[in-house]
């Protein structure tokens, strides 16, 4: 088995549902269900910042055993004037799927973005059993009806919450101001 991470798209869907992963309960859940033999996590970097809040996340996940694809981000303006960043990492994700098919029996593609259609359908005539993890249960659905029907297999994210998310964090109180007595 392979994990093919669509990291924006994936982190999206977790957030639309309200809860936040936790990528070595991740792991750790798809090992259970299978040998796994890779877990790929893919995401565009804006080289420009200084500083990315995504490179803790990307630090951590090389060194606990996922295989990071990244490549620039570009910013451009668009037509309203406002800033946007472009960082698409299909192509990526498709090519090593393909490369990686003769030795798989099950890919398992964490998004719900349409254009892996015709991965998918590939995928299946190469003998690969593919299952898709998004969800259905966001308004809008994070997935795509095409994606979800040419899948063999459909995993509701929401209904992994339990499995992979992490537990949510208390809110700090804020510290006593120091008082003082006379």
């Amino acid at each position: 088995m392979a994990l093919f991470i669509d990291g924006s798209n994936l982190h999206a869907a977790a957030k639309s549902l309200g809860f936040d992963l936790d990528y070595k309960l991740l792991r750790q859940e798809f090992e259970r269900r299978g040998k796994l033999i890779r877990a790929y996590y893919y995401t565009a970097l804006l080289e420009s910042e200084e500083y990315s809040p995504i490179r803790p996340l990307i630090d951590w996940l090389n060194y606990n055993g996922y295989t990071i694809v990244t490549k620039p981000a570009r910013e451009y303006t668009d037509s309203m004037g406002r800033r946007r960043v472009k960082g698409n990492m299909d192509i990526e994700l498709a090519v090593n799927a393909m490369e990686l098919a003769p030795r798989l029996d099950h890919a398992v593609l964490f998004s719900g973005d349409g254009d892996f259609r015709p991965l998918v359908e590939a995928l299946q005539r190469q003998g690969v059993r593919v299952s898709v993890v998004s969800t259905m249960r966001s308004q809008p659905p994070m997935i795509a009806d095409e994606l979800r029907r040419q899948a063999d297999n459909f995993i509701e994210l929401d209904a992994l919450r339990d499995i992979i998310g992490r537990p949510p964090r208390e809110p700090r109180e804020p510290a006593a101001a120091p008082t003082t007595e006379t």
